[in-house]
Formats: structure tokens, C-alpha cells, sequence
């Protein structure tokens, strides 16, 4: 058997000591063996090891398109009717070639999962699926995605949309999403998806609330057909911005009401922020979801980029550690423990959303990790700190030189 160990590394736990990590050839972490001399030995030169991080909501399919889209008042309505009119002139490689850039930006950036969404209806039909399950298998190597099917122009009001939705789950998509704030019947969808999630045994991620009117939530429609079917732990809802309007007395109800149906929530700070807020000329609101808050009431929490280079946020480079360190400005979040929990919202915390189980450090975990030249996980956050190297199943997928100071010295 190949076995590989990682030497003069630094453990999130032990960040004052030097330990070491042992990878067999499958690709999993393993407890050292006491019999068994390693076939190679890997210096990671005293730089802390992280498990790698996870993206849970992006969407591949609609990436790097502003060359192609009008900017004029900022607003969601906007970037949806802006994104629908680019849409007509997707391709299936156009879309892997922008979805492939946005890719290779995420795994330098340390990301080792990857959820993303992708549109279905009958303009764009199954072509942003043909690309991306193309790129789940390219770059299966240094990123493992899983396929988020959605109807981002609604269903109901968008005839022949469940078909194709169908289809793609035919073809090989991971799990359904929902989009009930474009519909025009908003709880026939959620109820209907929630059927479909049943019967093919998925998990569901919804774009949900995704305003500041305290009003209209749809939250209890998905709470009530979660608690109905059954359906615990396997939903999410993202942008949940609503939640940001709500005085603490509601909130906590609401919270609530999310652990009580095991529904988890994604805030997405880069788009959320950029959108939210346009009708106020002052004392503009923040509109992202208060996770600090959900968290404590015991809801799965996530952080994630959702859009780079598109109408939805015009920017991005595709780190996780910007989104965290993001949220914890926009949260007001500064002590250490607060930098690590925004540290955990784009990995274990990620991966406990997705469900990944073998996620970790630990022996039988797969040896998907990042390292960084940083003293500890709240350094992270703090500091904006890079992953300097990345490795898939204990093998190195890219690294990154620290950069030098060239003083008078270095002239002579």
C-alpha cells in the first residue's frame, strides 16, 4: 500500500505544536501506522492545515456575463430580466467555458466542494446542465460538485419547466432547488418540489426572501411541507434576507420553527448587500441574513459567493475567506471565536448542510486539505489569509508562492 505522510504541519487544535497527517492510496486520512515506513514524505514547513472549504450555493451556469448586460438600477428585478436576456444566447461551451474559469478560480481559492445551481426552463433547456456535468467530471480531480437544478423564472408560470426540471434529475443532476419568489403561485411551487424531493428521494435548496419586507415571508410555507412529509435535515434556503427585517422576538420564532423542521440557511453577503437595500437614500440597510443569530438558536449556517462577473454581483474572485471575513464586518463579528465560527460557515458547518460525512482531519476522513501561513483559524478570517496549497484524496492540486519583500538589501 502507498502511503504518504505530511510532515511539520500545524493542526487547528494544536496550533503551537508541529504534528504530522498520513494519507493511504485511497485517499483518506489514517491513524500513523506502527509498522509501516511512509513511501513519501511531504514538508508543509510549519503552515496550518484546514479541512478544504466549501462553497454551498454558486451558480457556474451565469458566471462572467457583464460584457453582456445593462446596468441601470442595481435591483434584483433587474439582474433577473438582465441574466434572461443574456440567457437566449448561451451555448453549452460558452457556459463551460466561464463556468471553467470561475471553477479553477474557486480551487485556487481552497474551495473542495462545490454545490451549484443551475437554471432550467424552456429558453435555456438542459444546456447549463450538459456543461456543468461536464465539469463536475473534468475537474473531479481538484473539486467535487454537486448539481443544484432550479427554475429561476418560475414554473408555474412557465410551461413545460417541471418536465425538463425532471429530465435533468434524469441526467444526472445531484439534488432540486426552488425559486417560489418568481412564480406566479409561490407555495403551489414549494409544495410541488416538495413532492418531487419525495418521490426521487433528493434534498432541496431554495432561493428564498430575498427582500427586507418583514411581510409575506415564505418561510412557513417551507417549515409546514418540511414538518409534513417528513423531510427534516434535507432542505436549505438561501438569502433569507427577510430574516435581516425581523425584531429579535420574531426572529427567535422563526429560528425555531428552521431547527424544528432541520432546515439550514446560506447568507450570500456579496449579493446580498450589493441588492438589497437601492430604495433607501440613507441609513442604508445591510439585507443580509443575521447567521450569528440563527446560529445560536441552533440553525445550520452556511456563508457562500453565490455569483462572480454577473448583473446578481458584478465581482468576485471566488474566495470563501473574503465571503467570511464579509460577513463578519457586516456582522459586526471581531472577537477570535467569532472569526472561527465565520471560518466554520464556509467549511464544517458547510459540510454538515451538504451533508458530507467524511469531512475532516481524522482518520477515514478524505484527505481533501488546504494550508495557509497563518498561526490559527481565527487568523483566517482575520487576515484574509490565502491557501498556499491544496490538496484532493492527499493529492496536491496547486499552490501558491508567499510573496517577498525586496528591500535595499536584496540591491547590494
Amino acid at each position: 500500500m502507498s502511503l504518504t505522510r505530511f510532515i511539520n504541519l500545524r493542526l487547528p487544535e494544536k496550533p503551537d505544536q508541529l504534528s504530522e497527517l498520513w494519507v493511504d492510496a485511497s485517499g483518506e486520512f489514517i491513524a500513523p501506522p506502527e509498522d509501516a515506513a511512509a513511501d513519501a514524505d511531504i514538508d508543509l514547513q510549519g503552515q496550518l492545515v484546514l479541512p478544504g472549504l466549501i462553497e454551498t450555493h454558486v451558480h457556474l451556469d451565469k458566471a462572467c456575463i457583464m460584457d453582456r448586460c445593462r446596468l441601470v438600477e442595481g435591483s434584483l428585478q433587474e439582474a433577473i430580466s438582465e441574466t434572461a436576456r443574456a440567457k437566449q444566447a448561451f451555448d453549452p461551451e460558452d457556459i463551460y467555458q466561464r463556468g471553467r474559469q470561475t471553477l479553477e478560480k474557486a480551487i485556487l481559492q481552497g474551495t473542495t466542494w462545490m454545490r451549484t445551481h443551475v437554471e432550467i426552463d424552456p429558453v435555456i433547456g438542459l444546456q447549463g446542465l450538459e456543461a456543468v456535468l461536464r465539469l463536475k467530471q473534468e475537474y473531479s480531480w481538484a473539486i467535487t460538485l454537486q448539481v443544484c437544478v432550479f427554475p429561476q423564472e418560475g414554473m408555474f408560470n412557465n410551461p413545460g419547466t417541471e418536465a425538463l426540471l425532471l429530465e435533468a434529475l434524469d441526467r444526472g443532476a445531484d439534488l432540486l432547488g426552488g425559486c417560489p419568489y418568481t412564480d406566479s403561485e409561490p407555495v403551489a411551487q414549494i409544495e410541488r418540489l416538495f413532492d418531487i424531493a419525495v418521490e426521487r428521494d433528493l434534498d432541496l435548496d431554495f432561493h428564498l426572501d430575498f427582500d427586507l419586507d418583514p411581510a409575506n415571508s415564505l418561510i412557513p410555507a417551507v417549515v409546514d411541507a418540511c414538518l409534513q412529509r417528513n423531510w427534516q435535515g434535507r432542505v436549505t434556503i438561501g438569502h433569507a434576507t427577510k430574516l435581516s427585517a425581523l425584531p429579535p422576538a420574531r426572529l427567535a420564532e422563526v429560528a425555531t420553527s428552521l431547527v424544528t423542521a432541520g432546515i439550514a440557511v446560506t447568507a450570500l453577503p456579496a449579493t446580498d448587500l450589493y441588492l438589497n437595500g437601492r430604495g433607501h437614500d440613507h441609513l442604508v440597510p445591510r439585507g443580509v441574513s443575521p447567521l450569528h443569530r440563527l446560529s445560536d438558536a441552533g440553525v445550520c449556517c452556511s456563508i457562500s459567493t453565490n455569483n462572480i462577473g454577473n448583473p446578481f454581483t458584478p465581482f468576485g474572485d471566488m474566495s470563501l475567506v473574503r465571503q467570511a471575513n464579509l460577513f463578519a464586518n457586516v456582522a459586526q463579528l471581531g472577537t477570535p471565536a467569532d472569526f472561527e465560527r465565520c471560518l466554520d460557515w464556509v467549511s464544517v458547518e458547510s459540510a454538515r448542510l451538504l451533508g458530507l460525512d467524511r469531512y475532516g482531519l481524522k482518520p477515514g476522513c478524505r484527505a481533501d486539505f488546504i494550508t495557509l501561513a497563518v498561526d490559527n483559524r481565527a487568523g483566517v478570517v482575520r487576515d484574509l489569509s490565502q491557501p498556499t496549497q491544496g490538496f484532493k484524496g492527499g493529492r496536491q492540486t496547486f499552490s501558491r508562492p508567499q510573496p517577498q519583500l525586496l528591500g535595499p538589501e536584496k540591491f547590494g
